[in-house]
């Protein structure tokens, strides 16, 4: 782990313990067993959704793309803004806004799997 994943929890020390796993040549950062941000190439990326995507979109924050296929792949993971990564109390607040964002959608793909899963 690089020394930027390794801040991570200093950073995030306002919202909570973090963990961090190696994933697709880049590191995934867990709150409690959630993945709400991972690190590309020393950069840090934060999960979004419908309702968190206007604080990320309203600061002009890319979201995170590869190319596969010849094709432009977006993820709904939105670069993290400059300004909290020197802020505590800042990178706290972006934290649980993207790890609730991350749990929404953990719900609703549970959620989705069991009405599949009744009427089958």
């Amino acid at each position: 782990m690089n020394s930027f994943c390794e801040y991570l929890p200093e950073l995030f020390a306002d919202f909570g313990s973090v963990s961090m796993r190696r994933m697709f040549g880049g590191t995934g950062v867990y709150h409690q067993g959630t993945l709400f941000a991972f690190v590309m190439d020393d950069v840090l990326y934060l999960r979004g959704d419908e309702q968190s995507a206007i604080h990320f979109l309203s600061r002009g924050l890319p979201r995170f793309e590869y190319a596969r296929g010849g094709k432009k792949i977006l993820l709904s993971y939105y670069r993290a803004p400059d300004e909290m990564l020197d802020d505590p109390s800042a990178a706290g607040i972006w934290a649980r806004r993207a790890w609730e964002s991350a749990r929404r959608v953990v719900a609703a793909r549970a959620g989705g799997r069991k009405r599949r899963g009744k009427g089958d």
